[in-house]
């Protein structure tokens, strides 16, 4: 078994070289125009073609996780076999996925939950060479902080087999799906549009049925679509185009849609926050003579979580405290960390009773530090996403963190990893080959005002 799936098709889909792939990448997103208050969606249909062919259009689908990648820790990222004949769903024999851009981490928990389904298989042979997953990571890493991977390549399978291993796995707001294929092949433009039209308007219904004709990614995106129908979701075309719009002639093309699934009934409240944040007020209050609160039991309380606890007075800051790395359940955490920013700070005095009443609690939950690679200072800056990326430096002894919340204040990268060095205890403008970098994303949640 090799514990990495080296990339098959860099040099070739898409620059092997990760600074050419990262100014591709950064030319394609940047044309997409702006949405920033489209919702966030619960799944993605990008194609998969070389990034010539079908960049532009994934980055349709890809630049609406701009807004929310902070969240995102887990994707489930499905598509068609196109090597291998292979009957149900494939999980790979690696322990981490690669790119030019790095390594990302095999979901094990998300493994293990559909593990048991007699339509999922492991086979090292079906990820090997297979290009509609690899072409994807890139944008994955991109846009979102550290997340983990769920690659599922796609044979002979019925779309309720490939809705039942997605329902397994469809989570909350921190899980995204992504469905890889493209549409028609080879037929002449006009005609393949057409062809493509009806196939979108179709998803759009959340009709499915589709045969490989209309979409090699058939398969899979019959059980998107047929999870997306029970589960009351809504879909738009985000875009629709084919290789002869984008670098092709019009004589044999390849057809590429970008559409966004979204969570269809009308917002419900964030139950993972109202916990945590109730949970961390409710410690604070039990130092104060409050009775214990009675919180709702869920499972993902129990999991081991990382976790920061912000306190606000007036607008200004009046203590936080925080954690790194997950080293126990996460409603541990939230309750230590409350505490400690309310009584521990060293930065200020222990909380009073008359404040308690009127500061604000924020909770941010961090996802698995992803450890950035670069050459120089001015390579890293080049890294840095403004309000996505969290960010640990990390110089022998001296260590330091700031949340995403913190671009608010410092917006340019020059000026946050300035500071950053500056509250790890070393001046601003140093800079040694032996400084360490990890970036994260978090989930957050602030009370409304109080008192």
């Amino acid at each position: 078994m090799n514990a990495v799936r080296k990339p098959a098709v860099a040099g070739y889909f898409y620059p092997a070289d990760p600074v050419l792939l990262r100014d591709e990448l950064g030319q394609l997103l940047a044309a997409v125009p702006e949405k920033p208050d489209a919702p966030a969606p619960k799944a993605l249909l990008v194609p998969h073609a070389g990034y010539v062919y079908s960049g532009p259009v994934a980055a349709s689908g890809y630049a609406r996780l701009a807004a929310v990648a902070g969240s995102i820790r887990r994707v489930a990222l499905l598509g068609p076999a196109h090597r291998v004949a292979l009957r149900g769903l494939a999980l790979p024999a690696a322990e981490s996925f690669a790119s030019p851009l790095g390594e990302v981490a095999l979901d094990r928990q998300a493994i293990e939950d559909i593990a048991d389904l007699p339509q999922v298989v492991v086979s090292e042979a079906a990820h090997a060479l297979e290009h509609s997953l690899e072409v994807h990571l890139p944008f994955l890493q991109t846009l979102l902080g550290g997340f983990q991977l769920l690659p599922l390549v796609v044979g002979n399978a019925s779309a309720d087999e490939v809705a039942q291993v997605l329902e397994r796995v469809w989570g909350g707001p921190e899980t995204l799906i992504v469905i890889s294929s493209d549409l028609s092949h080879y037929l002449p433009y006009d005609a393949a549009r057409e062809t493509d039209a009806a196939a979108v308007e179709r998803m759009l219904r959340l009709e499915p049925g589709l045969d490989h004709a209309q979409a090699c990614g058939a398969t899979p995106v019959n059980g998107l679509l047929a999870l997306a129908r029970r589960r009351r979701l809504s879909a738009e075309l985000l875009d629709l185009r084919n290789s002869g719009d984008t670098a092709g002639d019009k004589t044999r093309v390849v057809g590429y849609a970008a559409l966004a699934f979204y969570e269809s009934s009308l917002p419900q409240p964030d139950e993972r926050g109202e916990i945590l944040l109730a949970a961390a007020r409710g410690a604070i209050g039990e130092r104060f003579g409050a009775a214990p609160l009675a919180l709702p039991s869920r499972p993902w309380l129990r999991e081991p979580g990382a976790s920061f606890v912000t306190l606000t007075l007036g607008g200004d800051l009046r203590g936080c405290i925080g954690s790194l790395e997950a080293h126990r359940p996460l409603l541990e955490d939230v309750q230590g960390n409350a505490v400690a920013a309310a009584f521990r700070d060293p930065r200020f005095a222990p909380l009073g009773n008359q404040e308690f009443a009127r500061v604000r609690v924020e909770v941010s939950e961090l996802s698995r530090a992803e450890p950035l690679e670069f050459e120089s200072e001015s390579h890293a800056l080049s890294l840095l996403r403004p309000h996505v990326d969290g960010l640990i430096l990390e110089y022998g002894r001296q260590r330091g963190t700031f949340l995403p919340q913190v671009w608010e204040n410092l917006p340019q990268p020059e000026q946050f990893l300035a500071q950053l060095k500056r509250k790890a205890g070393l001046p601003a403008d140093f800079w040694h080959e032996d400084i360490r970098l990890s970036r994260y994303g978090v989930s957050k949640w602030k009370e409304g005002a109080h008192g």
